[in-house]
């Protein structure tokens, strides 16, 4: 549930947690004591930046596309990493 939580804050509200909460969302079903950690230090996190935020000045409107991905590299790795992110500004 706290996975799933994050995932629609990051979505909706954060991005700049996405990436973490993709990352988490993989061990969910078994996860060890290295991912309570990094959970910990994502709340920690966002308890910090709860009041940081962006402005956007009134012009005309533009969508930015980027995306990226990871092919698997690292043989430790189990599975690929891609994202993507379209701004409005």
């Amino acid at each position: 549930q706290i996975i799933g939580s994050l995932l629609h804050l990051s979505n909706f509200l954060r991005s700049d947690i996405a990436y973490v909460v993709g990352r988490l969302g993989r061990y969910t079903h078994n996860p060890d004591h290295s991912h309570w950690l990094a959970l910990e230090r994502l709340f920690r996190y966002l308890k910090r930046t709860v009041n940081y935020g962006i402005h956007y000045a009134c012009y005309h409107v533009v969508i930015e596309g980027f995306c990226d991905a990871n092919w698997i590299s690292d043989s430790d790795e189990t599975k690929s990493t891609s994202g993507y992110v379209f701004t409005l500004a």
